[in-house]
């Protein structure tokens, strides 16, 4: 087994108030978890008149009351923002934290939201080639004094970003998505992790892939590291867990999740870290209340040390 295995909490800040957020947040921090990660949506899927914070003001909300835990989003929607201004909120998003900041970045896909705020929708293709060159730019202006970039989509000329960020050369870079002929070329070209979207049908196959794609493009597998997204079903006996398994079986994330006591969610984690999953982003069915947060940490979370 790895060294070190992370275990970090996916909150989507949907229905949920900012106090109680800030909450689990420290709560998670005290626990230790590895991190938090937001979603960068303007809304829920389906329930658009639910609360629903904005995630960089979150993200920066979260590293000024937070002394350890890290702060990502799971993942950052490349089309709403200019990179260029992006790397500005997320470079400032990094001082707050004390160099605490995880960037989490996709291609985008939820078209509703899109055509809602006054953004074009483009083909899956053409978000694809836009992140790739945001990627560019995001990297240049951490690394240079000067950035400069011309591409199809975006520009910077001659653009400086300071401060730098603490994390050198730049905050870790996690891209999450699954596409095999584009989007994991894009991971083993520019990422520093990868994020295995929850539903997948074939774990290895996928893993199987971006190993080629690095192989491609000359990158050494073994500097990418692996994470899940993951539903986790656990309750202290096998009716709790049963109880909860029906609700959760409701969400998306179930089809790839697991459920059981802690000494059963720990034998099916261990499956997947003999895989080379070396962090775990987890969406507790239940919604993660204390008391789960509290179960995971203190039964399942030691026999990774």
């Amino acid at each position: 087994m790895p060294n070190k295995i992370e275990f970090a909490i996916f909150s989507p800040q949907v229905a949920i108030a900012w106090p109680a957020l800030l909450d689990r947040a420290q709560a998670c921090e005290k626990l230790g978890f590895h991190s938090i990660w937001l979603v960068d949506h303007m809304w829920a899927r389906g329930m658009p008149d639910l609360d629903h914070h904005e995630c960089l003001t979150t993200m920066a909300g979260l590293a000024a009351a937070t002394e350890r835990i890290r702060i990502g989003t799971l993942v950052i929607c490349n089309s709403y923002r200019n990179p260029g201004l992006l790397a500005k909120s997320l470079t400032t998003i990094d001082h707050i934290s004390n160099g605490r900041l995880e960037i989490g970045i996709g291609a985008g896909w939820m078209d509703e939201e899109y055509r809602a705020y006054g953004y074009e929708f483009p083909s899956m293709g053409k978000r694809l080639r836009q992140l790739e060159e945001s990627l560019q730019i995001i990297k240049a202006l951490f690394a240079d004094k000067r950035a400069n970039f011309k591409g199809k989509y975006y520009e910077v000329a001659d653009a400086p970003l300071n401060p730098k960020s603490i994390q050198k050369p730049h905050p870790p870079i996690m891209i999450g998505g699954s596409g095999e002929k584009v989007m994991l070329r894009i991971v083993a070209q520019y990422a520093d992790r990868w994020n295995c979207p929850a539903g997948y049908e074939d774990f290895g196959h996928k893993l199987n892939v971006l190993k080629n794609h690095c192989k491609a493009v000359g990158r050494d597998f073994n500097t990418l590291t692996i994470s899940e997204q993951l539903l986790v079903c656990l309750g202290k006996d096998d009716a709790e867990v049963e109880q909860k398994w029906q609700m959760a079986k409701r969400f998306p994330f179930s089809a790839t999740g697991i459920k059981g006591k802690p000494d059963q969610i720990v034998a099916q984690l261990r499956e997947r870290v003999n895989r080379g999953v070396t962090m775990f982003t987890i969406f507790f069915s239940d919604f993660a209340p204390p008391p789960t947060l509290e179960m995971f940490a203190r039964e399942v979370m030691p026999a990774f040390k």
